[in-house]
């Protein structure tokens, strides 16, 4: 039996006690279209209505208020769970799989964090070859990047990110400022694997005939990041794993023109391993700093 991913069980129990999309969206640090889509996704894996539309609005169904109820009753149970066993009786090994770009200008620099909260965990952070990658069978869980199809697994959607140009202030310097969007052509364009996120940023900023295939090309963003603090391109990068180069001033932000990528960080695992005390630790704490970077 496939069980519901908890960031959508926690989307429908927000919508069933505010109402309404927004308000869900405000208190789960989400967008109004990722708390929309959550919902949507609850309602293909549970194979009924859960919403219908009441003039302007939307609000739950019949069948769709008993099983919110129901929800609410099993999350409670769940955070009754969590917070007895908080610091204390959790513990063992524990490996996670996550991207090498979150792992390191993310994860990495919170991570202490939960081990001062959990001290008799060991924990284990691995990178895989692909991003959506969650066939590690040494991994317990997975921090995936991808569209969330990962069959037989139980997926929680993260966070959504959009991409936008990066580049350092001795690049933005030297080339004199950019005045409109085809002047990052004038910069060497740092891509990721391959070209997608420039063409499809280079088109909603209506640059006409842009030639994307030329740049540097980098299998990690770790190396796309270094390579544009260094002054060498201008990269195409979002405020999650940036956050702290822009803080600090390494990396500047020349345009507000952002595209939303197609792909979302997710937490992946097997189901049964869904209810390890070490996974809803460690989830729970996750949860917690990404909303605390999304503020």
């Amino acid at each position: 039996m496939r069980i519901p991913s908890t960031q959508a069980l926690r989307a429908l129990d927000s919508f069933a006690r505010h109402g309404s999309v927004w308000r869900a969206a405000d208190e789960l640090h989400l967008t109004r279209s990722a708390v929309s889509h959550q919902l949507r996704l609850l309602e293909r894996d549970l194979g009924f209505d859960l919403l219908e539309r009441i003039g302007k609005g939307v609000a739950l169904t019949p069948r769709g208020q008993r099983y919110a109820s129901d929800v609410r009753k099993a999350l409670t149970v769940l955070g009754d769970a969590v917070t007895r066993h908080a610091g204390t009786g959790v513990g063992g090994s524990f490996s996670v799989s996550c991207t090498p770009g979150f792992a390191s200008l993310f994860l990495c620099t919170h991570i202490g964090e939960f081990r001062q909260m959990y001290p008799d965990v060991a924990l284990r952070i691995l990178t895989p070859r692909r991003l959506d990658d969650v066939s590690n069978a040494e991994a317990d869980a997975f921090i995936a990047f991808g569209v969330g199809n990962w069959p037989n697994r139980a997926v929680e959607l993260l966070c959504e990110i959009s991409f936008t140009p990066l580049c350092s202030p001795t690049l933005l310097n030297k080339i004199g400022g950019f005045s409109k969007p085809a002047d990052v052509l004038r910069a060497n364009l740092l891509h990721l694997g391959d070209t997608e996120d420039w063409a499809r940023w280079l088109a909603l900023s209506k640059v006409e005939n842009p030639d994307t295939e030329g740049g540097i090309f980098f299998s990690d963003m770790n190396l796309v990041f270094s390579a544009a603090i260094a002054g060498q391109g201008i990269a195409m990068g979002d405020e999650l794993t940036s956050r702290r180069a822009l803080s600090e001033g390494r990396l500047v932000r020349p345009f507000d023109i952002a595209i939303k990528s197609p792909r979302s960080y997710f937490l992946v695992s097997e189901h049964a391993k869904a209810a390890h005390p070490v996974l809803e630790a460690f989830a729970g704490w996750l949860r917690s700093k990404l909303s605390e970077n999304q503020r």
